[in-house]
């Protein structure tokens, strides 16, 4: 059975920093490309950050500079490193695993206020 386990969200104020992880199992990690998805209230479900197998990576414009992807093959995790949040930040946060079929992870919430 594939899981996605994100974890790390929660309440920050603005400028803060958040670690986000994506524990996975039951697929071959290191042949999935990754990424962080993210949904507001009332908005669409965004692409924020993805990392190939390869480890090349690529930012939605909002994000660069200010959060950093990565992966650790090894543990079968891909992290969301998050700084210099802002409140438009504030969404639930979903990982997503592709390589010909692809998995969503539950969700986490990361709230940013003051």
């Amino acid at each position: 059975q594939v899981q996605l386990v994100e974890s790390g969200g929660g309440l920050v104020q603005p400028g803060g920093s958040l670690r986000l992880s994506c524990a996975s199992s039951g697929i071959i990690f290191r042949i999935y490309n990754m990424g962080w998805y993210r949904q507001a209230p009332g908005k669409q479900r965004e692409l924020v950050a993805t990392i190939t197998k390869g480890g090349s990576t690529n930012y939605v414009d909002s994000v660069k500079g200010r959060f950093t992807i990565s992966r650790d093959n090894a543990k079968s995790t891909v992290y969301l490193q998050m700084s210099s949040l802002k409140y438009e930040d504030t969404a639930v946060y979903y990982c997503r695993g592709e390589f010909v079929d692809h998995y969503w992870g539950q969700g986490t919430q990361v709230t940013v206020s003051s």
